[in-house]
C-alpha cells in the first residue's frame, strides 16, 4: 500500500477493539517492516521541526497483537517474547558487539555501533553514531548522526498517545555516561550533556552564563554544555533542592571526535 493508504487502514483499525480484518493486519505488518529497513520514520525533521507520525504508533502498538508469544534463541541465550530481533548485522553494516539487542520495527543506520545496549521497536538510529554500554533507547526514540550514548543512558521512548513526541537526540550530541533523558525532550545538535545528568519535560535547563539566567524547559539547546544542577524550591514543608541542568559553555567548532569533546570537558571541569 502507498503511505496514504497505510495511514487510512492504520486509523481505522486504531477504532475498534478485538481481532483485525486480514487487509489491516497486512497493513500493520508493512508499516513494520517500512520502520525496519528505515524507509519510513515515527518522526521526522521537516525544516527544522520534528514532526510527529501518531498513525505510526498506532501501527506499533497494534503490531503487539500480531504476532505469538515465542521461544527465541540467540546462541546459548534464550528470550520468550513475540516481537523478532534484527538480525544479519554484517550485511546492514553495523558492528553488533555481543549482548547488543535491537528489536524488529527499530533502524539502524549502516555505520551504527552497539555495545551491550538495546534499541526497542520504532527507533531509529543514525550513521555513525555509538550505543555504549548498557545504554537503551526507547520506542520510537530518534538518535542523529555521530551521537554517543555512554554508558548506562537511558533515552526514553513512547507509543501513545498518539502524536506524543518521543525523545529525539540531534546531530553530533553527546549524552555523558548514567543520563537519563525522557517525556519527549530535543537534545540538539551538537549539544554535550555531562554525566549523570536527569533531564524531562519539566526539567529546568538554566543558561547561567546569561545575566539575567536564562531557563529552557523541554529542549537542550544545540551546542550547549550541561552539567548536573540544583535549585532551591519551597514546599508546605520547607525549602528543599530539586533536579535541574546548568549550561555552563557552549561547543565551539565542530568538535565532531571524542578527544575534542574530552578537551571541552577538562576546560569546563565535568565528566564525561
Amino acid at each position: 500500500m502507498a503511505t496514504t493508504d497505510l495511514e487510512r487502514v492504520i486509523a481505522a483499525a486504531a477504532e475498534h477493539p478485538g481481532a483485525m480484518e486480514d487487509h489491516e493486519v497486512a497493513a500493520v505488518e508493512q508499516v513494520v517492516e517500512l520502520l525496519d529497513r528505515g524507509e519510513i520514520r515515527l518522526a521526522e525533521n521537516v525544516d527544522g521541526d520534528w514532526v510527529v507520525h501518531g498513525w505510526i504508533q498506532q501501527a506499533i502498538n497494534l503490531y503487539f497483537r500480531v504476532p505469538e508469544m515465542e521461544t527465541l534463541h540467540a546462541g546459548p541465550l534464550e528470550f520468550y517474547d513475540k516481537i523478532p530481533l534484527k538480525h544479519d548485522y554484517q550485511g546492514r553494516g553495523n558492528r553488533v558487539v555481543a549482548g547488543g539487542i535491537a528489536r524488529y520495527g527499530s533502524h539502524l543506520e549502516p555505520g551504527v555501533v552497539m555495545m551491550p545496549s538495546f534499541v526497542n521497536i520504532g527507533a531509529y538510529v543514525a550513521t555513525g553514531t555509538m550505543v555504549d554500554t548498557w545504554a537503551t533507547v526507547g520506542s520510537g526514540a530518534q538518535i542523529g548522526r555521530r551521537v554517543h550514548l555512554a554508558g548506562g543512558v537511558g533515552i526514553g521512548g513512547v507509543l501513545e498517545p498518539p502524536g506524543a513526541r518521543p525523545v529525539i537526540v540531534e546531530d553530533d550530541a553527546f549524552i555523558g555516561s548514567r543520563c537519563i533523558v525522557v517525556e519527549g525532550v530535543i537534545v540538539r545538535e551538537g549539544a554535550v550533556l555531562a554525566a549523570q545528568n536527569s533531564i524531562t519535560a519539566s526539567t529546568h535547563i538554566v543558561d547561567v552564563t546569561q545575566d539575567p539566567a536564562v531557563t529552557h524547559k523541554g529542549e537542550v539547546p544545540a551546542g550547549a554544555i550541561v552539567i548536573p544542577g540544583s535549585r532551591s524550591r519551597e514546599f508546605q514543608g520547607g525549602t528543599y533542592q530539586v533536579n535541574c541542568a546548568l549550561i555552563i559553555g557552549r561547543r565551539t567548532g565542530t568538535h565532531d571526535d571524542k578527544l575534542a569533546l574530552m578537551d571541552a570537558a577538562r576546560d569546563f571541569g565535568f565528566a564525561l
